[in-house]
């Protein structure tokens, strides 16, 4: 439990400022997270990590000689938005491009993914990279789909001590889906991690029993089991490992135990000397053992174990030396210190030319509804956040309370300014999936730039348009996301949503309200459906009679809207 703060809602940002303060030899902050501070001689790949705050040392920590260029920092267990990404990769780019490397989740795909296409747009070689460790989260025939979580030390340790060497990017890419490919990890949790400000852990796990599978989000296990004693556990990481070893493994391996943030270091050499010696009665040579606190969940009581099946070009990328607040090897020598100033503001949209005296009508009722639906966004705050950690990581809540609530002030601005609904909109998306991050923050962000750019700044919101920028906000979001009816996600009441709008012949708050109910009809019905997408995925049958939050969400906001429409 976080004990030590002052607006939990500014904790991440504050625990980062605060970072960069202490080890001022290493970091210095930048709009979005942080760089490093010493200079970077030109011509190198720049590695830049990053996703959700709360698993320190991950990844701002990480940052420094021989390791990473910088770190994109979002809020707790959500990922950065586009824009913080795109800012701190421009901060490390030496010229020769720039690789993001991340855990496979939904919202730093998405997030990351836009920024890459940013960078790209502007002659940056961007490429992404998303760490798939994770054997509980999909089998061993679905590599692609598994979740990123304390194997991002060593393959981002691996990547960047590559880059270091002046390796192209082509080659860079090449050894991370290397070491990617041949790291494992397999973790249980004890107890569930609270987030800052709230009263109680996003999970609980009964007294002698663990959660298998745990995720670092604050996700519980996918199965629970008996806990046993140390070398119990120690035996089911090591069986379970062992058992999705990649091909042509080798029998050279670093073990790297793994505390979650609760769990004490004495507990962790306890398990240590037995999977010590369980690798070694099975045949394996231990190179370099770690163990520690690498990629934690704020206060989570559990531990992870990873194995790094070595070869000739992994070794001595993971043995060369690295200086970084967080984790160091070797030497480094000589170092200068990067005295340029970086941006600690994003770019923001702003009034290029006046909306027509209809559409700043329009604008101004945009901002009606959008302060309409952030008043219910935070009233439904705590609910929505249970609904997530029932099989998610508990923040879908914060996320769309901070989004709504950045949207509102944003639109206000240039509203005040002139701007029409198109603007309006898209300040109000931009500043959505800035504030928010993760998954929700892209899509909300993609849906009201979409539903913006169909009603235009130059004309009056006529009935028709209004049922047509809703399908555009729906094309944005699937083609975005990537889910489809069924999938147990916002698109479940969205689709019947829009449908139910495009097929009307009724005025059109008669027809609103009626999409209204279809909404909230394919909400309920996700509660029956297990999760495909996103962080609920790995949790299968856990996910199954909840509905889907953000499918819950989005009823409570298109009723909101509901109010203003005429």
């Amino acid at each position: 439990m976080t004990r030590v703060l002052n607006d939990p809602d500014d904790f991440p940002a504050q625990a980062v400022a605060g970072l960069a303060s202490a080890f001022p030899q290493h970091l210095k902050p930048v709009f979005g997270g942080v760089a490093r501070a010493t200079v970077t001689r030109p011509g190198k790949v720049a590695l830049v990590v990053g996703g959700g705050s709360g698993h320190y040392p991950a990844f701002a920590g990480w940052v420094g000689q021989g390791f990473a260029d910088g770190a994109v920092c979002g809020n707790i267990f959500s990922s950065p938005s586009g824009a913080q990404a795109y800012s701190v990769c421009k901060a490390a780019d030496r010229g020769a491009g720039v690789l993001i490397g991340f855990g496979n989740y939904a919202g730093d795909v998405l997030q990351f993914g836009q920024a890459a296409e940013r960078l790209k747009s502007e002659g940056i070689d961007t490429r992404c990279l998303l760490v798939t460790d994770d054997i509980a989260s999909a089998g061993p025939d679905d590599l692609s789909r598994r979740r990123g979580i304390a194997g991002d030390l060593p393959t981002f340790k691996v990547t960047g001590a590559a880059c270091e060497a002046g390796l192209g990017i082509d080659e860079v890419v090449e050894v991370f889906n290397r070491v990617n490919h041949r790291t494992r990890s397999f973790g249980v949790a004890f107890k569930g991690c609270t987030l800052p400000g709230a009263d109680q852990p996003l999970f609980r796990v009964a007294e002698g029993r663990m959660g298998v599978g745990m995720g670092i989000h604050g996700e519980p296990g996918i199965h629970d089991a008996d806990l046993g004693t140390a070398d119990d556990l120690a035996q089911m990481l090591v069986d379970g490992l062992l058992a999705d070893r990649p091909e042509d493994a080798g029998v050279r391996v670093v073990p790297i135990v793994n505390g979650l943030g609760d769990t004490k270091y004495e507990e962790l050499f306890v398990i240590w000397n037995d999977i010590r010696r369980r690798l070694v009665e099975a045949g394996l040579e231990v190179v370099d053992p770690q163990v520690g606190e690498f990629v934690t969940s704020l206060d989570m009581a559990g531990l992870s174990l990873t194995l790094v099946w070595l070869d000739e070009v992994i070794e001595p990328l993971w043995l060369a030396p690295c200086d970084t607040p967080a984790y160091r090897r070797g030497a480094i020598g000589e170092v200068e210190l990067d005295t340029a100033e970086l941006s600690q503001q994003a770019e923001a949209v702003t009034v290029a030319t006046p909306g027509s005296p209809v559409s700043q009508e329009v604008a101004g009722t945009v901002v009606g509804a959008l302060d309409l639906m952030r008043s219910m966004l935070v009233e439904r705050q705590d609910e929505l956040g249970r609904l997530d950690s029932i099989a998610g990581d508990g923040d879908h809540g914060i996320g769309m309370a901070r989004g709504s609530a950045a949207a509102v002030q944003a639109a206000r601005e240039v509203a005040a300014e002139g701007a029409g609904a198109l603007t309006t909109l898209a300040a109000a998306g931009a500043a959505w999936s800035e504030q928010a991050g993760g998954t929700s923050g892209a899509l909300w962000g993609a849906a009201l730039t979409a539903f913006g750019s169909a009603l235009g700044d130059d004309q009056p919101c006529r009935p028709e348009l209004v049922v047509r920028a809703a399908g555009a906000a729906l094309e944005a979001v699937t083609r975005l996301g990537g889910a489809q009816l069924g999938d147990k996600t916002m698109v479940d009441a969205m689709e019947p949503f829009v449908r139910t709008l495009q097929g009307s012949t009724a005025d059109l708050p008669t027809a609103w309200g009626a999409a209204v109910l279809a909404a909230d009809q394919g909400a309920r019905s996700t509660a029956g459906i297990v999760a495909r997408l996103g962080r609920s995925r790995p949790l299968g049958e856990k996910s199954l009679g909840t509905p889907d939050p953000g499918a819950v969400s989005f009823v409570e906001v298109v009723r909101a809207v509901g109010s203003v429409i005429g």
